[in-house]
């Protein structure tokens, strides 16, 4: 198996970015809202500048852009990045999904050498 070491790595950001639960808020809040680093910050129990590394994280990993307007920095989800989060996670899921499915087949006999051997005698 061939490993594209970019896109593990890409995925990787954008997954260690997705592991932590205020992070992934943010990323809720966004949407085409585009709210300021400040108005995110408001909404957290946390001080500014927790919520603007949080911030850094996601845009990091490409899940966010800011947009500086006057003083705003403007935060806005990248869709095409979380759908490419999305699609990764349904990849895994097609191949786990094939793993089992062929496992299923070797459990109920299918394949199984001593069934086939068995039957032989029979004969």
């Amino acid at each position: 198996m061939v490993v594209d070491q970019a896109t593990d790595e890409s995925v990787d950001s954008v997954f260690q970015a997705l592991a932590d639960p205020t992070r992934r808020d943010i990323l809720r809040r966004c949407g085409p809202a585009q709210p300021s680093v400040s108005r995110l910050a408001a909404a957290y129990p946390m001080s500014f500048a927790a919520v603007q590394k949080h911030v850094v994280v996601l845009e990091r990993a490409g899940l966010v852009t800011k947009e500086r307007r006057g003083r705003e920095q403007l935060v806005r989800t990248d869709p095409d990045a979380v759908r490419g989060a999305r699609q990764a996670i349904d990849d895994l899921e097609a191949t786990w999904r094939g793993r089992v499915d062929r496992m299923t087949d070797v459990l109920a006999g299918s394949d199984d050498p001593t069934k086939k051997e068995a039957n032989e005698g029979d004969t």
